[in-house]
């Protein structure tokens, strides 16, 4: 009966927070209209959803939230400025000439346009031209840009990833400007998996990025020949055909051989996650398709899971398992107080899945710690983890916070502490 119930109240917060999505019937499995997908909690890089998620296929332009990534590193490192100007490349300029690539219109081949500018304009109205300059400008070269990708992907553990370019286009679109050794019809290909791992890196570490990528609109060369207004192809922001409450991103791709794809992020019920789709079906008859699937996502993973929170800073947390004093050992006082160092909430699967979960404890009540302890020192670190098939992103493993000291407690003096240990060395060894 449980289970009859959970389902029905899926199924009518699908229809009621999604009006032009379908709604999937109860007695189906749950599967997402698009050749791949995936949904993941954006905090833990728990896997929420998943389909058809490690076959590398094409990505078009969602290729660009690599390439910003990395144009928000260099920015961070310095060797890039918002206020930078850039002059575009023959290269770069010839494809906004170009009706098949999707790009802005530049109306002087000698202007140079600030990072800021190529910035937005790749992010919002994923335009190729901008997205080459800044490869060029951050490696020198696209190839060379394209090199740096594949490091950084290594880095993060992608190594299934196929990358010829900076800005997702097919090759035969380039011409001559093609990475070297790669054919003339070669696309960058990620898996579904790699997209969400790239996505979650972009968030964490800039979260900045989503001040951006919510926009619908944007000035570009505000007071330069080139002057116009950036229009954003993500139509689930707000005033848009697909518009949903919470969406502020990411990034959309197309192309003939990827199909429609979307990589999006929202925030509901109190924890923001990430999702994947990849070749939408039916997206030849209907340009919504994409978000249509992601809106059905988006509404399974929010019916289907819940944050919980397990520990408040400073209070005892409710588990029969977690230490609340420890033992001192050298210290002028025997005993420290640890509480939560801060509010700790995980996402959770709604009653009735059958999945469990795991909180853990290096320390039990009473274990020993050596002085000196400073306050709020980290002394036990807890552990939570989901035990399910679908499990976590490559690099992630359950979520991590500490027990912390109430107090400082100061070493004792040296001749004390040789006292105990010969004390300590009779009891226990003679």
């Amino acid at each position: 009966m449980k289970k009859k119930i959970f389902l029905l109240v899926t199924l009518c917060f699908t229809l009621i927070t999604t009006p032009f999505v379908s709604v999937v019937s109860a007695e189906e499995p749950f599967d997402v209209s698009a050749k791949a997908a995936l949904a993941i909690d954006a905090s833990s890089g728990k896997v929420l959803y998943a389909k058809n998620t490690t076959s590398p296929m094409g990505v078009a332009s969602i290729t660009k939230i690599i390439t910003i990534y990395m144009t928000l590193d260099a920015i961070k490192k310095g060797k890039l400025n918002w206020d930078d100007k850039i002059k575009m490349s023959d290269y770069a300029y010839n494809l906004t000439q170009n009706p098949e690539a999707s790009n802005i219109a530049v109306m002087d081949k000698d202007e140079a346009f600030t990072v800021r500018d190529l910035f937005n304009a790749a992010m919002i109205q994923s335009a190729n031209s901008a997205a080459i300059t800044l490869a060029e400008k951050i490696g020198g070269s696209e190839p060379k840009f394209v090199d740096l990708m594949k490091t950084q992907l290594a880095y993060w553990g992608i190594t299934d990833a196929k990358l010829v370019n900076a800005s997702g286009l097919n090759n035969s679109v380039l011409g001559e400007n093609i990475y070297p050794g790669s054919s003339s019809t070669d696309e960058n290909e990620l898996s579904a998996q790699d997209v969400a791992i790239v996505a979650q890196h972009l968030i964490a570490d800039f979260p900045d990025v989503l001040e951006t990528s919510q926009k619908a609109t944007e000035p570009f060369d505000a007071n330069g020949p080139s002057k116009q207004t950036l229009a954003t192809y993500n139509y689930m922001l707000p005033g848009l055909p697909a518009a949903r409450p919470g969406v502020d991103g990411l990034k959309t791709g197309t192309t003939a051989l990827a199909g429609a794809c979307f990589v999006a992020t929202t925030v509901q019920n109190g924890f923001r996650i990430i999702t994947v789709v990849l070749n939408a079906d039916n997206a030849d008859a209907d340009q919504l398709a994409r978000f249509t699937a992601t809106g059905t996502l988006m509404n399974y993973v929010y019916g289907t899971w819940q944050t919980h929170t397990f520990a408040a800073k400073g209070i005892k947390m409710d588990s029969p398992d977690a230490p609340t004093q420890l033992t001192v050992v050298d210290g002028q006082r025997n005993q420290i107080n640890v509480v939560p160092e801060k509010d700790f909430s995980a996402v959770i699967p709604m009653a009735g899945t059958g999945i469990t979960t795991a909180i853990t404890f290096n320390k039990k009540q009473n274990d020993k710690v050596t002085a000196a302890i400073a306050k709020n020192q980290k002394l036990v670190k807890v552990t939570f983890h989901i035990k399910d098939k679908l499990g976590y992103l490559p690099g992630f493993d359950g979520e991590d916070l500490h027990l912390t000291a109430t107090s400082a407690v100061a070493r004792s003096n040296s001749v004390k502490i040789m006292w105990n240990h010969f004390v300590k060395f009779v009891n226990e060894k003679l």
